[in-house]
C-alpha cells in the first residue's frame, strides 16, 4: 500500500467515526414513519357505509355503480342488499374485510361499502324553488364553515324533519357531503337540497333580496330564541364548532338570536345549537298554520 493510500485509508476512516460519534450524540434513530406521522387521508366523498345508509341509498335518486360486501357475509339485512343490488343489475364484489377496512372513512361500514355516483349539489334558486312548489315560505339554514361529518350529518338529519327547505355550506373550510354525513344523517341527506356556495355574506345579501330574514345563532345574541317571531321567510346561520359565526357573516345577519341556558355550562354543539333553533322554528310555522 502506497502513503497516498494509507492517507486515504485513515482520513476515510477519521470520517466514519466522527459520523458516529455524531449519531450517537443525537440518540437512537427513530423510524420516519414514528417521526413524521402520516398525513390524515382525505375522505372519499362518493362512498357510503353501513346497511341502513345503503338502503335508504336505494330507495333515493342515487346512482349506485358497485357494491364491496364482506366474504362470509350472509345474514340480516345484508341478504336484501345484495338481493336488491342485483335485481338492479349492480356488480357486487365480495372482498377481504381488510379491503373494506382500506376503502372506509369510518371503520364502521358493517361489511358493505357502496360506490355512488357524485353527491348532486344544488343551486340557491333550486332551494327557493322549493319552498315556492311547497307553497311555503323558505326557511333554509346558513352552515359558516362546519368542519365535523358528524355534525353536518346530524344537522341535516334534523333539517329534514323539521321542514327545511335547503342547506347551503361554503366551497371552502368546510366539509362536504361523504359518507359520514350520509351514514349519520341516517339517509336524511337523499332528501335534502344542499347547495355550495363561493362566498356566504354575498349569498346572504341575494337571499334577502328575495325577502327572507337572516338570523344568526349566538350565545350573545341580542334576542331569545323563544321569543323569535319565526313565521316569515327564514335563513337561520350556524357557526363553525370552535369560532362561530364569522364576523363578516355576523355583520350580514338581520338579528342574532341565543338559546337560553340555565346550567353551569354556557355552550352547545353545534348541531344541538341547529336542532334547537330549527325546531323553534318549526313550531312557530306550526302555530300560525303555515
Amino acid at each position: 500500500m502506497t502513503k497516498r493510500e494509507n492517507k486515504r485509508r485513515i482520513e476515510t476512516e477519521m470520517i466514519k467515526q466522527e459520523d458516529r460519534r455524531k449519531r450517537l450524540e443525537k440518540g437512537p434513530r427513530v423510524p420516519r414513519e414514528v417521526r413524521e406521522p402520516q398525513e390524515e387521508r382525505e375522505l372519499n366523498e362518493n362512498i357510503i357505509e353501513g346497511r341502513n345508509p345503503i338502503l335508504e341509498a336505494f330507495d333515493s335518486k342515487l346512482t349506485i355503480e358497485k357494491l364491496l360486501v364482506s366474504k362470509g357475509e350472509t345474514q340480516g339485512s345484508i341478504v336484501k342488499i345484495i338481493s336488491m343490488a342485483r335485481e338492479r343489475n349492480i356488480p357486487v364484489m365480495e372482498v377481504d374485510r381488510r379491503r373494506l377496512d382500506d376503502v372506509s372513512n369510518t371503520k364502521h361500514h358493517q361489511g358493505v361499502i357502496a360506490y355512488v355516483t357524485p353527491y348532486h349539489y344544488r343551486e340557491l334558486p333550486d332551494i327557493l324553488k322549493i319552498a315556492e312548489e311547497r307553497g311555503e315560505k323558505p326557511f333554509i339554514l346558513v352552515l359558516d364553515e362546519i368542519e365535523d361529518p358528524h355534525n353536518l350529518g346530524s344537522i341535516v338529519r334534523t333539517a329534514e324533519l323539521t321542514g327545511v327547505h335547503g342547506v347551503i355550506i361554503p366551497k371552502r373550510r368546510s366539509v362536504g357531503v361523504n359518507s359520514t354525513v350520509y351514514k349519520t344523517s341516517a339517509g336524511a341527506v337523499n332528501h335534502m337540497a344542499i347547495a355550495k356556495v363561493t362566498n356566504i355574506a354575498r349569498t346572504l345579501d341575494e337571499l334577502k333580496d328575495a325577502g327572507l330574514f337572516v338570523y344568526g345563532a349566538d350565545m350573545k345574541g341580542d334576542s331569545e330564541s323563544h321569543k323569535t317571531n319565526f313565521s316569515g321567510g327564514v335563513a337561520l346561520v350556524i357557526g363553525n364548532e370552535g369560532k362561530g359565526i364569522s364576523r363578516l357573516v355576523a355583520q350580514k345577519c338581520d338579528s342574532i338570536v341565543s338559546i337560553p341556558m340555565v346550567g353551569k355550562v354556557n355552550s352547545l354543539n353545534a348541531s344541538v345549537a341547529a336542532g334547537i333553533l330549527m325546531y323553534e322554528v318549526m313550531t312557530t310555522r306550526l302555530s300560525a298554520g303555515k
